[in-house]
């Protein structure tokens, strides 16, 4: 599952509940499936499944991304 979690301004840009985006540096599409906690600003949370490795390899980091508001 490609899906991703957003803070919660990036909601009034259009980052709703299904919203197809793409990420710099990752391949396909994600869809945003979740909204993270209020204390957050300006970030995605990307679900990497349970491989562990993977999301350390990754860490933190900025990142583009793209949509289209419809």
């Amino acid at each position: 599952m490609q899906a991703i979690a957003v803070s919660r301004d990036l909601l009034a840009l259009g980052l709703d509940a299904g919203t197809r985006v793409r990420i710099d540096g990752l391949p396909g599409q994600y869809i945003v499936r979740d909204k993270m906690a209020r204390r957050w600003e300006k970030r995605i949370d990307i679900y990497m499944g349970e491989d562990i490795e993977a999301a350390r390899e990754w860490g933190v980091r900025e990142v583009t991304i793209h949509w289209r508001e419809d």
